[in-house]
């Protein structure tokens, strides 16, 4: 009689548990062992900020499995507070410490699965004042228990997912919050002109956002910041990024990437025989380079544990290349974006051309429309989808589902404006906001349209270009950019002599009025391009530039 399979999995959470339970689900013979560090080997991280706010109320949410709960369902043996101290891959043996009682044990496995993780990266801040990081439910803990009274002064370190969604619950609780930020940007996944509704955003909810400082020291209530300035802090929650864990690996001689990721194939194989890895704390290859890339998503993790489970279950898939797919709502404004910015393809040198729309998340006449705004970046001569972006507050997050199907599908991009998407008032519009920025896409691509960036104007205007504004003597009057002119669409045609001589730029607000004006001047003989995106991408853009720097 065969002896059944002896699987051993460290580290619990999405990656371990995913693979934990598919593996189950295939075979039930297997022996399967959980070995997890923490108190918790199931919970639930990207509810941790929304418990300390309060949105979740009961702690017990957080905690999706037990080990009790998992050997009943599941006959897993599940370890929590046990930790693995060696890998020996020639014996295929594991050292356990069990934290609680020193007790050590050796594990053998037939298969051994590494879901470790990664560790907050802890900023310098040389602090008496308490740092504590949001990766874990004791530090969700941690932090609730320390709110003790309102307007108690916290400092957030990191302006990215978790730092915008900390500083909103904290907000939630009555702190007095200051967010520090390096970059020169909230959010640097997200081009600078995508980034201002949520610097807006956040500013507006009484948040201090100081940009392009660190913490430098502290002294008694208060952190020093890189600029000379200070701020008040009796709390520090760190959420300045994550570092994967792969000291257990290393010392077992398994590769580590250049992205400083436990390095795997497509399907999550490590350099050692019959050690996979999963999670956090693995390199994963990127769809738009082809290159590798940390991307640390909880829906990553659970979809590499389950192929995992299903290749030692003797099936053999491999893993797709990542889109870093990801989404954020903070004070009501969504962001979301999915493959590479406009930054990334430049760092690169990669070609692409870019579109710009603002449309209605429903239509328009229908009461609730909200305007989001929407990037999209694709290359020029095979129109495959590089990435986009989309900020706003209603819509978003399908909208960004869409747009990330697609580029699994590998549609191009001009093709978005075929996609028959569901459509009543209350849900999109007739054109849908996707399919409105495969128009654009496909006017960009095919020279239709001929395009210019907002941080191309000036140097157009430099070297001789006139801007005129297309929009009407009301909205040119709210706010236009200096030096254009105003000359309405409607009254184009009748004031063609009055134009300068020379190449031209039109801009409307967002865009389509620019489009048809462009459109109508080509076809009357000017050189002529469309600013695209309009006031609204210009205006955002500028104003994440100043806020930069206030």
């Amino acid at each position: 009689m065969t002896a059944p399979r002896r699987v051993l999995i460290v580290g619990g959470v999405a990656g371990g548990m995913s693979a934990a339970t598919r593996l189950r689900r295939l075979d039930e013979s297997a022996e399967i062992t959980v070995i997890e560090r923490g108190p918790e080997v199931s919970y639930a991280n990207c509810g941790l900020p929304y418990y300390v706010g309060g949105v979740i109320p009961e702690r017990a949410s957080l905690l999706l499995q037990t080990p009790d709960s998992l050997h009943r369902r599941f006959r897993l043996d599940v370890r929590v507070r046990h930790e693995a101290s060696r890998i020996d891959t020639a014996r295929k043996t594991v050292d356990v410490i069990d934290l609680e009682s020193g007790r050590r044990t050796v594990e053998t496995y037939d298969a051994l699965v590494l879901a470790l993780g990664a560790s907050p990266r802890r900023a310098e801040t040389g602090s008496s004042i308490p740092v504590l990081s949001l990766r874990t439910v004791a530090d969700a803990d941690a932090i609730h228990s320390s709110l003790t009274r309102p307007g108690i002064p916290v400092v957030v370190i990191g302006g990215g997912y978790t730092g915008l969604e900390a500083a909103e619950n904290l907000v939630s609780r009555g702190a007095a919050v200051t967010l520090v930020q390096r970059g020169e940007q909230l959010l640097s996944p997200l081009d600078i002109e995508m980034s201002a509704p949520i610097l807006a955003a956040v500013r507006s909810h009484g948040v201090d956002v100081r940009l392009g400082v660190t913490i430098t020291g502290t002294t008694d209530g208060a952190v020093a910041l890189s600029d000379g300035t200070s701020a008040p802090a009796e709390l520090i929650v760190d959420a300045s990024g994550v570092t994967p864990e792969t000291q257990l690996a290393t010392a077992a001689g398994i590769a580590i990437g250049e992205t400083g990721g436990i390095r795997v194939d497509a399907s999550c194989r490590t350099s050692a025989p019959d050690v996979f890895a999963v999670g956090d704390g693995v390199e994963k290859t990127e769809l738009v380079g082809g290159g590798t890339a940390l991307i640390t998503m909880a829906g990553l993790a659970n979809r590499h544990g389950r192929m995992v489970a299903d290749i030692i279950a003797g099936r053999a898939p491999s893993s797709r290349p990542a889109l870093g797919t990801g989404i954020v709502s903070v004070f009501g404004t969504v962001a979301a974006k999915v493959g590479w910015s406009e930054k990334q393809l430049t760092t690169a040198g990669r070609d692409f051309y870019t579109a710009h729309v603002h449309p209605a998340s429903h239509a328009g006449y229908f009461p609730g429309a909200e305007t989001m705004s929407m990037k999209l970046l694709a290359d020029p001569l095979t129109d495959r989808i590089l990435g986009a972006q989309i900020v706003g507050r209603e819509g978003v997050d399908k909208r960004i589902d869409v747009i990330a199907t697609a580029m699994h599908a590998g549609l191009p991009a001009s093709e978005l404006s075929q996609l028959e998407l569901a459509y009543a008032p209350q849900f999109g519009s007739a054109k849908d906001a996707v399919n409105m920025l495969g128009y654009v896409a496909e006017n960009t691509r095919s020279g239709t349209t001929p395009t210019l960036q907002w941080h191309e104007l000036d140097d157009a205007l430099t070297v001789g270009a006139a801007l005129i504004d297309v929009r009407t003597p009301a909205e040119f009057a709210a706010g236009a950019i200096p030096g254009a002119i105003n000359v309405p669409l409607d009254e184009l045609r009748e004031r063609l002599d009055e134009l300068p001589d020379g190449p031209l730029i039109v801009h409307c607000q967002v865009g389509l009025r620019g489009h048809a004006a462009t459109r109508l001047l080509a076809q009357h003989g000017f050189a002529v391009r469309n600013l695209d995106g309009g006031y609204r991408t210009w205006h955002d853009a500028r104003s994440a530039r100043s806020g930069s720097r206030t």
